[in-house]
């Protein structure tokens, strides 16, 4: 409810509550939906989950390789497999590994059902490395949480200022990557559309944090469509900002 106050002020507490209960409504559904897709067939997944994937496949005969910047929209285990099913280029995903070894493996076999490579988020320098020398498009969620404040790009976030991870925009300057965003959102229940946007195919001709500016500007303009379609216990402002400390990294102020 606090994130929600941040990012909606001029809503009544009432309009607030509604989208908190709609939003926890979907993360229900997308935990009894990973059940499903635990054995779901690849036809019966494209009748549930639509997508242009052109947007990426048409990428393909350049040579270049994509990275797909979105954020946490419901319901990104839809998107793992969908992705992965129906787009030409190699599928890397980044996860975190759960502590229950038995449930760690069920959703492991799950998530690489269609031929995702997983790379663990505590592994993934090691783990990219060799699948960066072939064709690919790796899946970064543009919004994680930075744990490292110093090292994070600063810009304002619903008009309060946040840190956004460097990695995304970094790597796809070094790789010169296609940087495509992503959202995707429920039709009805079980049913989804996502939609990709190519940003640009020239990262390193583009101003520092451009990129992740413009993923902020398309991540709002996402949220503020649907805003119960996002995972607002994910906490986006959990550490104060420091003008002075974090002037450097500072791509914006209020």
């Amino acid at each position: 409810m606090d994130n929600l106050l941040t990012a909606f002020p001029e809503k009544t507490e009432k309009e607030r509550t509604k989208i908190a209960n709609e939003m926890y409504h979907q993360l229900i559904d997308t935990f009894l939906e990973t059940i499903k897709l635990i054995s779901i067939s690849k036809e019966e997944l494209n009748k549930r989950f639509v997508c242009n994937y052109e947007v990426v496949n048409d990428l393909f005969a350049s040579g270049q390789n994509v990275q797909l910047h979105g954020g946490h929209f419901f319901n990104w285990e839809y998107v793992n497999l969908a992705y992965c099913a129906n787009l030409n280029y190699p599928f890397i995903g980044v996860y975190q590994p759960m502590s229950n070894k038995i449930m760690e493996k069920i959703m492991y076999k799950m998530r690489a059902k269609f031929g995702t490579h997983l790379i663990a988020v505590n592994n993934f320098n090691r783990g990219f490395i060799k699948l960066s020398r072939g064709r690919y498009v790796l899946t970064l969620g543009g919004d994680q949480n930075s744990s490292n404040m110093e090292n994070s790009y600063w810009i304002p976030f619903f008009g309060k200022m946040a840190p956004f991870v460097t990695g995304p925009e970094r790597m796809s300057v070094a790789k010169d990557t296609a940087i495509v965003f992503s959202t995707t959102y429920r039709i009805k229940r079980g049913y989804y559309r996502s939609e990709l946007s190519l940003y640009t195919t020239q990262p390193k001709t583009l101003p520092k944090g451009e990129i992740t500016i413009a993923f902020r500007n398309f991540l709002e303009s996402q949220i503020q469509k649907r805003p119960s379609n996002y995972l607002w216990t994910h906490k986006r402002w959990k550490r104060p900002y420091d003008a002075e400390k974090y002037k450097e990294n500072t791509l914006e102020t209020i």
